[in-house]
């Protein structure tokens, strides 16, 4: 928590804090300075919750273009398929009416 602070450093601080501030004064400092460590931490973490949240939006926005794409991709597909059907009916049709107004093969 402290990074290379050790117990030797911990000890000199509180033995400076305690000459400085005075025994009265050194467990409202520490009440303090614990205060504000706990709203710092709760706001980091705020921070971070909010961070995670812009970051899942914009994955999932990501996915939903990618998701837009493929679904165009596939109406286009569609259209070409039902167009080409179309036509497949139209030759069809075209080849039927051929067939009863008499033209076609002749059978000999």
């Amino acid at each position: 928590m402290f990074g290379s602070i050790g117990p030797m450093e911990l000890v000199l601080i509180f033995v400076i804090a305690l000459l400085v501030f005075g025994p009265k004064k050194l467990p409202e400092i520490g009440r303090s300075v614990g205060k504000a460590l706990r709203e710092f931490k709760k706001t980091s973490d705020e921070i971070k919750g909010r961070i995670e949240e812009e970051i899942e939006a914009s994955e999932l926005k990501d996915i939903r273009k990618e998701i837009k794409s493929g679904v165009d991709d596939l109406k286009s597909s569609v259209t070409d398929l039902a167009s080409g059907i179309t036509e497949v009916k139209t030759e069809i049709q075209k080849d039927i009416e051929g067939h009863e107004i008499g033209e076609g093969p002749k059978v000999t």
